[in-house]
């Protein structure tokens, strides 16, 4: 029988980071790699000078990501919008927070 792994390498101090702020980095790619805590979910270029991408929650309609309309926060999944709590809102806000501050400090 064949067994494969994967391995996903990191640089210790931004594994040290990501676990104090209880990050966790789920895939990494050539290219994008995706970090998550509880249902926040975010994708990071890795090429040189990449951002961020757009911050997203999982919801019982799949991965939803937060836009504002009209001055008011509503989660956009596949599908439709629904208004999103300010709780999701906070939450979504401090997980891109963290996420940043894990990676560019």
């Amino acid at each position: 029988m064949t067994r494969t792994s994967a391995v996903i390498k990191c640089k210790p101090y931004d594994v040290s980071r990501l676990e104090d702020l209880n990050i966790r980095l789920m895939v990494e790619g050539p290219a994008v790699s995706i970090y998550v805590r509880g249902d926040c979910i975010a994708a990071v270029g890795r090429t040189q000078g990449s951002n961020q991408g757009s911050t997203g929650m999982m919801t019982d309609q799949g991965l939803a990501y937060l836009v504002w309309r009209d001055g008011r926060p509503y989660l956009a999944a596949k599908g439709g919008e629904t208004p999103a709590t300010p709780e999701q809102v906070e939450t979504i806000r401090r997980f891109s927070q963290d996420l940043n501050t894990a990676l560019t400090t």
